[in-house]
């Protein structure tokens, strides 16, 4: 039985999330509202401003959320899983989890990246049901908006696409089917698509002035379904910016290792359901589907 401790990105954030968690960790609300300026607690009880919403918010209030969930199955005894995950921002919690880094620098390196995401140029997203991943990337061709790049790669029929949202409108006709459906995500920008391009040199100029730990247990990246590498972390970060991720070979890299005991830590059971639809599929083969995702959204690109 291989144990997987997975935390969860953006979507999964909710008014109220973290109840309980600030007062028991009240030491490390206090580091971050010093680094972040604002009541992490205020904004993820109450957001009286509608900010949970915003990207350049909703990164530090998650990474904090996922972070004393984590820290509270630790106090409480539990023992370390046997590998890490995280979607798209919760890789930053595995990545802490492990060891890679302390809960200070891990909230700066996303607020940072919630900061430059929140400025990118417009854009947007949308999600795909009932399509396998191949089908819609056949679709999106025959389309020709070649500006629309796939950007996570979810489950067996559960793709995420991004592009300006010109584009995405456009796109909703090609997936008009009874069996198929279209929706839009309320983000502001294209993330894990080209157009974040533009802010990978000044992220990975940040990255690089941070000192990284080597990994006490192995984290999965989302830009390849690998296990991280020590002296990988920046390069790896900075691409998974703007690379898609790619989660369904992800958990496949963890079934080859043996049946799964999956755990998801923080707010929300998003990724337990698509994890379900995974695991169903009982394909526990990840590279050849890794290095074909890589490669397509390369030529894209």
């Amino acid at each position: 039985m291989v144990r997987v401790f997975a935390f969860p990105g953006q979507g999964s954030q909710a008014r109220g999330m973290g109840a309980g968690l600030f007062d028991e960790f009240p030491e490390h609300v206090r580091r971050a509202d010093a680094i972040l300026g604002y009541s992490i607690q205020d904004l993820c009880l109450d957001d009286n401003a509608g900010r949970l919403l915003s990207t350049r918010y909703t990164q530090p209030a998650l990474f904090t959320v996922n972070a004393l969930s984590f820290l509270k199955r630790r106090l409480a005894g539990e023992p370390m899983p046997d590998a890490f995950v995280g979607h798209s921002l919760g890789e930053y919690n595995a990545l802490f989890a492990a060891g890679a880094f302390d809960f200070e620098t891990g909230l700066r390196l996303v607020q940072k990246r919630g900061e430059l995401m929140a400025e990118a140029a417009p854009g947007g997203m949308a999600a795909v049901l009932g399509l396998t991943a191949e089908r819609v990337r056949q679709i999106l061709t025959a389309s020709g908006l070649r500006d629309i790049d796939v950007a996570n790669y979810n489950g067996p029929t559960q793709t995420i696409i991004a592009g300006p949202r010109g584009s995405l409108e456009a796109a909703e006709t090609w997936f008009c089917d009874d069996e198929v459906s279209y929706i839009p995500l309320n983000v502001s920008a294209a993330f894990h698509s080209r157009q974040m391009l533009a802010m990978i040199g000044e992220f990975a100029h940040f990255l690089e002035g941070f000192d990284y730990g080597p990994l006490r247990i192995p984290v999965i990246a989302n830009v390849d379904a690998q296990p991280y590498v020590d002296g990988g972390i920046v390069s790896r970060l900075t691409a998974q910016v703007w690379k898609p991720v790619l989660w369904e070979d992800c958990i496949r890299t963890l079934i080859a290792r043996g049946p799964l005991q999956f755990e998801e830590v923080g707010p929300g059971t998003v990724l337990t359901g698509l994890v379900s639809a995974i695991v169903r599929e009982r394909e526990p083969v990840a590279g050849p589907r890794a290095a074909q995702s890589a490669k397509v959204h390369g030529a894209i690109s």
